[in-house]
């Protein structure tokens, strides 16, 4: 079967990838969002506003009460998750839609207020029989800016069997201090629950199982992982290219000639 758009409840379009019993729908309306995933006929995804699984962009996770600097410029941002500005503005954000496929697509958005920098982002789903391939890219089109990108996935606790186990080995956890910042220093791994954001050096590697039924590992060259286990219906494993408030503390610049880059592979394996 061909890509094609698919009416979403509340009359929206998404659009729709297949390969073998994958099938995935893409929200470019809602912040190019991935609304469902669904392998042999079981959706991996919290469902509902706010979830499934979305890119963080321009910035991950919290800033220090929205507020970043650039060079000697400082600017605010909205304090959309007192007291602090959280997950970019690319989630509220309608997303053009470049090109589609059976298994592919990419859809772009211009950075634009409360932003304050001109800029452009791509993302490029593509959807294999037993993988998903997540790529992201930040360019600027005037002055350089930090910027940073990652995706924010709501899988599902449980999926009709056992709870999900989460499996990864981190060189270190960023201590994470009341304002649910990291303090700057680095801690040996604590065990869960966690919102806290491991450095993985050799590339993020996160197994998901769900026992007798899913094996699901997320990797990514990024060095950095945020995992949320805090609620009962959901878990989040979320690759991103810097820490958490990372805008202030390990600004990656975005310039002309050097964009943002990153990606995340989803593989799985029945059990």
């Amino acid at each position: 079967m061909s890509t094609h758009d698919t009416t979403e409840p509340g009359d929206a379009k998404g659009i729709r990838l297949e390969a073998g019993d994958a099938e995935l729908t893409l929200r470019p309306d809602l912040g190019s969002r991935i609304s469902s995933l669904r392998i042999g006929g079981t959706e991996l995804l919290r469902q509902g506003a706010g979830h499934g699984s979305f890119p963080m962009v321009p910035w991950c996770g919290r800033v220090d009460r929205g507020r970043f600097r650039n060079g000697d410029v400082r600017h605010q941002l909205p304090i959309n998750h007192p007291p602090h500005a959280i997950h970019g503005t690319g989630r509220d954000t309608a997303w053009r839609t470049a090109r589609t496929g059976k298994t592919s697509a990419v859809t772009t958005y211009d950075l634009a207020e409360p932003w304050p920098y001109p800029g452009r982002v791509a993302q490029v789903v593509e959807l294999a029989e037993d993988s998903l391939t997540l790529t992201m890219s930040v360019e600027t089109i005037g002055d350089s800016f930090p910027a940073q990108a990652g995706w924010h996935p709501w899988f599902l606790r449980n999926l009709g069997g056992a709870d999900v186990e989460i499996d990864f080995t981190a060189a270190w956890q960023e201590e994470r201090g009341e304002n649910h910042l990291p303090t700057g220093r680095r801690i040996d791994p604590q065990p869960s629950p966690w919102d806290d954001c491991f450095g993985m050096p050799e590339g993020v590697a996160v197994t998901l199982t769900w026992p007798e039924r899913l094996e699901l590992k997320v990797t990514s060259r990024t060095e950095w992982v945020v995992v949320y286990d805090e609620e009962p219906e959901a878990v989040c494993v979320e690759p991103q290219s810097g820490p958490p408030n990372g805008l202030n503390t390990h600004p990656r610049l975005v310039t002309p000639v050097d964009p943002l880059e990153i990606s995340t592979t989803w593989s799985w394996r029945r059990l």
